[in-house]
């Protein structure tokens, strides 16, 4: 049998078991191994996700590893028991966005395991095989299920396309966050700079690899001095600290969408700066083989993230772990 999370609506969340779905053409059944909970499967609960990009009742489960486990027609049979990760967004793969290899700004209608099509709250996933990367027969998938929001980082740090030796800073030291400063590390940068609420991040950080952590209150002696900042807490504000704390001529990548924001950029100091402002939406292929590649060599460790792990059937537990222990949590997993 295999059981599934069903959040119906709203607060109404139950865990049903039904016979395995048989893959199609194209398809493939992945067993999971584990699966991640994040903002946007909170959105879903409370129902504060926006319309368009939620059909309920849903299977949440969009961060995910396991090992295939069947195939259909046109898929390679070498495939099945192979150590995977997948990406999320089922795009069209016609338009204009998918021809450029961004299918994550794909023009067709919204299809995203775990929002739209069953994800993997589950014992099993059945995704395109098209979707899936490989990963070392050897992986460790309860680090691996952390691949998805990686591919998200490696969206920004491709844009901010980071040098040997340049000064970079982090906006914020969630999960978003510290990924970014494996990634930053394995590039080259030559000093990485944590910006939190909270020092007792500090010692995680240090372990990504930063050199060092402040507190918003300490940026005005930091401002303008980084050739590279990434924006990865989706806070009030925190967009415009970015931008502050980037030198003359230096970039910017945007990753978090915070509900208002008092302090909009100037587009004034902008210009006068010449600061090159980039944004990021989900991740594109591209991304997430920078992702899938760094973990593979070991350069990018998603598990050092993973602060707890509940049963499948505990799922309303996961939730209560986001809400109460929010400080503590960084990364919880489900193991199916």
């Amino acid at each position: 049998m295999n059981r599934s999370v069903w959040i119906d609506r709203p607060g109404e969340l139950v865990v049903r078991e039904a016979e395995p779905a048989t893959p199609g053409p194209g398809e493939a059944l992945v067993r999971v191994a584990w699966s991640g909970i994040c903002g946007s499967d909170r959105e879903i609960m409370q129902g504060t996700r926006p319309a368009e990009y939620v059909r309920y009742p849903v299977v949440p489960g969009h961060e995910w590893s396991g090992r295939v486990a069947a195939v259909g027609d046109g898929v390679g049979a070498d495939l099945v028991g192979a150590p995977v990760v997948g990406e999320g967004i089922r795009s069209c793969q016609v338009c204009a966005a998918c021809r450029r290899g961004d299918t994550n700004l794909c023009d067709g209608p919204y299809e995203e395991t775990g929002f739209t099509q069953p994800g993997a709250w589950s014992d099993h996933v059945l995704v395109p095989a098209r979707l899936l990367h490989r990963l070392p027969e050897t992986a460790d998938l309860r680090a691996a299920a952390g691949l998805e929001p990686a591919a998200c980082v490696a969206a920004a740090c491709l844009k901010l396309a980071v040098h040997p030796g340049e000064r970079c800073a982090v906006v914020g030291a969630g999960m978003l966050g510290l990924l970014a400063v494996q990634l930053l590390r394995a590039a080259g940068a030559g000093e990485i700079v944590v910006v939190h609420t909270r020092r007792d991040r500090s010692a995680l950080a240090a372990q990504c690899g930063a050199d060092s952590l402040v507190l918003p209150s300490q940026l005005d002696s930091l401002a303008g001095s980084f050739d590279a900042v990434l924006e990865a807490a989706g806070a009030p504000g925190t967009a415009h600290n970015a931008v502050s704390l980037s030198r003359r001529g230096g970039r910017v990548a945007l990753t978090g969408i915070p509900a208002s924001d008092d302090q909009p950029l100037d587009p004034v100091s902008l210009v006068l700066n010449e600061i090159t402002v980039h944004t990021v939406f989900g991740a594109p292929p591209r991304a997430w083989t920078h992702a899938v590649r760094a973990f593979a060599s070991g350069a990018l460790d998603p598990g050092l993230l993973v602060t707890h792990d509940v049963a499948l059937e505990d799922a309303h537990e996961a939730f209560r772990i986001l809400a109460e222990e929010r400080h503590k949590a960084v990364k919880v997993l489900l193991a199916p």
